[in-house]
């Protein structure tokens, strides 16, 4: 029995599944460790930048990445975050990741009176920003959303380097709702 709040808000069990043409979101699981492996692997300069630390090192090993992995099911499981692999519509290979988390105590002030938010980051492959699957990623992912998820406030906070993501939510039709600092001293942006 888990401790925390449930973040899905609505009856019965969060949003299993969304296809687009271009792709497929489902939850993480561990048996995608070689998968998401090489995912991140192939994007790790890219994802130091987006998470704004050292992950994953040049020494960041499998079993490293399965522990990643167990953790994510783990809270998927217990309700408490949802992390949705976002893989190639066949299935057969990882194109990036959305995390679903409850707003931060620093982000809530974005969400006002909010009583079901969620923060959602997401990222795709390196190489597959220049096709724009991070645009069509996050137009899926607002599709998804409004027509399956119950969120009475969905922010989208980010590293202020993060300047593709910033202009992809501002075309999206999101603004800035909130600068803060982190607790590490790192400034940080909130979307909705």
């Amino acid at each position: 029995m888990s401790l925390h709040p449930q973040l899905h808000p609505g009856p019965g069990p969060a949003p299993f599944t969304w296809h687009t043409d271009r792709l497929l979101l489902r939850p993480l699981r561990t048996t995608d460790v070689e998968l998401d492996y090489d995912a991140v692997m192939a994007s790790a300069e890219q994802l130091r930048m987006w998470s704004d630390s050292t992950w994953p090192a040049d020494d960041f090993t499998l079993a490293g990445n399965l522990a990643d992995l167990q953790r994510h099911q783990d809270e998927h499981e217990q309700g408490i975050a949802y992390t949705y692999t976002v893989f190639s519509p066949g299935g057969d290979r990882c194109l990036g990741c959305t995390y679903f988390t409850a707003p931060r105590p620093q982000i809530q002030p974005a969400c006002g009176g909010a009583t079901a938010p969620v923060a959602i980051r997401f990222w795709v492959r390196t190489a597959e920003i220049g096709a724009g699957l991070d645009q069509h990623l996050l137009a899926a992912l607002r599709d998804w959303l409004h027509r399956e998820w119950v969120f009475d406030c969905v922010v989208y906070p980010l590293n202020p380097l993060n300047t593709r993501q910033a202009a992809l939510l501002e075309e999206a039709g999101c603004v800035l709702r909130l600068a803060y600092v982190r607790t590490d001293g790192q400034p940080w942006h909130v979307y909705g």
